[in-house]
């Protein structure tokens, strides 16, 4: 019996400390998308969100070499828009939990592109961190493309 008890809590220990520390990072990107041929970009507001994770994926497309607007309506010359999701937790304090950032046609709306970063309390990052993970993502797997 305390052997099974002695399995049981191992395992259960294991379990949590695998799902408090998960991190899931992934990107695709299509293949008619050409991000290294985009110069000027959108990031369109979140409905219900502060505007805090528009302003640093803009921020960080910026230090790409991006020229980035959040302007309503967007400038005719616009070569993509960015949109995002980012859900938050509490852990002690609020944090971000999952971030998605999408690239997208900007007539079409059809998504050229797609990143997300899930990690859990135990592996967060700020969000600046969280935002440039996506995006690195993103653009080394255009890269990957060429």
């Amino acid at each position: 019996m305390n052997k099974t008890i002695g399995v049981l809590s191992a395992a259960l220990v294991s379990c949590f400390f695998t799902t408090a520390c998960a991190v899931h990072a992934t990107a695709t990107v299509d293949p008619s998308a050409h991000l290294d041929r985009m110069h000027t970009l959108q990031v369109r507001k979140l409905e219900g969100e502060d505007g805090s994770v528009r302003k640093l994926i803009a921020e960080d497309l910026r230090g790409r070499g991006y020229s980035v607007t959040t302007d309503e309506p967007p400038p005719e010359k616009l070569d993509g828009a960015v949109t995002y999701v980012d859900k938050w937790t509490w852990d002690m304090s609020m944090y971000l939990i999952d971030l998605t950032i999408t690239i997208r046609d900007p007539q079409t709306d059809f998504p050229l592109a797609n990143g997300n970063s899930y990690r859990t309390s135990l592996a967060r990052l700020s969000p600046p961190e969280m935002v440039k993970e996506v995006l690195d993502n993103i653009f080394k797997e255009s890269e990957k493309q060429k």
